[in-house]
């Protein structure tokens, strides 16, 4: 039986990745759909890290600690990345007409 090692810096590097083609894909599914990018940016906004206009990149994005809780309680992984479809799906519910 082997058993394999990965750097502890490569994982950073292979999530990041995975993170960018996310991004990538929601971003591809908002061109077809404008309605979903706007939904998108309104469920972002709401995720911003409080302060960000202090910290750089100055960027609204949402705190690591709480983007890695919430893959954990979803996906069961700290490092999971949700696919697009989670996502789109989330996002379209969490804006939707009361």
């Amino acid at each position: 039986m082997t058993t394999h090692t990965v750097s502890v810096a490569v994982v950073p590097t292979v999530v990041a990745h995975r993170w960018r083609r996310l991004v990538l894909a929601l971003t591809a599914r908002s061109l077809r759909s404008p309605s979903l990018g706007v939904a998108l940016l309104r469920v972002a906004w709401r995720f911003r890290k409080r302060g960000w206009y202090r910290i750089p990149p100055f960027l609204p994005l949402p705190p690591r600690e709480y983007v890695r809780w919430r893959m954990y309680t979803a996906y069961g992984d700290y490092d999971a990345v949700a696919p697009a479809e989670d996502v789109e799906r989330y996002a379209r519910w969490a804006v939707r007409p009361q």
